[in-house]
């Protein structure tokens, strides 16, 4: 039976994940003068950079997720979460003090490996929560995601102004602070007759994937995700490195313009669904593609800095998609598999997201480098663009045999 949760608890887990969503928000502002002057490059070359250590961050998330998550049925939630706390704050002081470039990418699989702690802090949750407020603590989990996608560009904007290597010190004290705070309030959840032994193919990250293979429905709506998420990692990729390019952005102008996008997104997810609910979910779909692609267009061929505000306006419709899309794939499985068929599509898009970067890293790269066949940096929002106006085609396809009942 479980136990009611206890309020230091879900505060530390709260915590905890909003320090891991904002690890990433926080250096998106100062990553490129960062490689830029460790490397000794121009922009388009640290982008290039830039994308393979984002290669190597989602790559160290995608194989270390399910071994956390092992790891802590096996020893403990507890001991596993602060230990990631520990890993967090250790990766931010080598990225901080990095004196070359292979010493940040040291410092990204760290991170990649010690992020990959949400695993853990879910299961921490289902623990400690009672089945009425299980929704709502795990509400907590995307609310601080949405929280962390603001704060973190606002804050590694600020610091990263006085100075590019202090917002990674600021972070390694977050860390270390909750860190000392879970060990004082955090007790563990999972007793030891009910912990399991490790066995290292339960941890395999290509195992969930395997699951599609039971859902000859869903595999061909997977593909619109994978497209989908595709050109959503246009901005975590290549937006600080594309404006500073273009506009002479600073890490201050980057890291407000990424707090835009969060607003507009965040303000999006509260809005939008009772319009989802009037429309239906075919149509949300392609309104959320059509908005999303209108936007990475617009960053691609905007001339004034004042117009990358104006285009992340539409980007908004896109949070339509994926609820919609939810509700297609709730309707069409039943709802005895939502869990198993979720956890398969998050490792489909876990997967994606190791290998977006390259391409639109490179794209950026090609277009905007001295060897460029033509110079438009905004190849790799062009190309973003395109993915979601594929991704529609393919929806209107998938829906009329559906419908058909093919």
């Amino acid at each position: 039976m479980e136990k009611p949760a206890n309020k230091h608890a879900i505060v530390f887990i709260f915590i905890t994940m909003l320090i891991d969503v904002m690890g990433l928000g926080l250096i998106l502002p100062i990553l490129p003068k960062l490689i830029a002057t460790l490397g000794h490059t121009g922009m388009d070359e640290a982008a290039r950079i830039g994308a393979l250590l984002m290669f190597a961050y989602a790559g160290m998330q995608f194989l270390f997720s399910p071994l956390l998550g092992n790891l802590s049925d096996r020893f403990g939630r507890r001991p596993v979460l602060i230990l990631s706390l520990i890993g967090i704050g250790i990766d931010y002081i080598i990225m901080g003090l990095a004196p070359t470039l292979g010493w940040l990418f040291v410092g990204r699989v760290l991170s990649g490996m010690a992020g990959a702690s949400f695993t853990t802090a879910a299961a921490y949750i289902a623990d400690i929560s009672t089945p009425e407020k299980r929704a709502q603590n795990f509400g907590m989990i995307g609310a601080a995601f949405g929280l962390g996608f603001i704060i973190g560009p606002a804050l590694g904007g600020m610091l990263g102004h006085y100075g590019l290597r202090l917002p990674f010190f600021v972070a390694a004290g977050l860390a270390a602070a909750n860190a000392i705070y879970g060990l004082v309030v955090l007790k563990e959840t999972l007793p030891e007759n009910h912990r399991r032994k490790f066995e290292l193919w339960r941890a395999n990250p290509l195992g969930a994937l395997m699951v599609l293979k039971r859902y000859p429905v869903v595999l061909p709506l997977c593909g619109v995700l994978v497209l989908m998420r595709m050109a959503h990692d246009a901005n975590p990729t290549v937006f600080s490195y594309y404006t500073m390019l273009k506009f002479g952005w600073g890490p201050r102008e980057v890291g407000w313009a990424l707090v835009g996008v969060g607003i507009v997104t965040a303000a999006s997810y509260s809005l939008l669904p009772r319009l989802t609910r009037r429309i239906g979910p075919d149509r949300s779909v392609h309104i959320g593609l059509a908005g999303g692609a209108l936007s990475f267009f617009g960053y691609a061929i905007a001339s004034h800095a004042w117009m990358i505000y104006a285009f992340m306006l539409p980007f908004g419709l896109v949070s339509l998609v994926m609820p919609s899309i939810n509700a297609i794939l709730a309707e069409a499985v039943g709802p005895k598999s939502q869990g198993e068929l979720q956890g398969a599509l998050t490792s489909a898009g876990s997967l994606t997201s190791v290998f977006a970067p390259l391409l639109l890293g490179y794209l950026f790269a090609w277009f905007s480098g001295p060897k460029a066949p033509v110079y438009f940096p905004g190849a790799a929002f062009a190309a973003s663009a395109m993915f979601l106006v594929l991704a529609a085609g393919l929806f209107a396809i998938i829906r009329n045999r559906m419908r058909a009942g093919n």
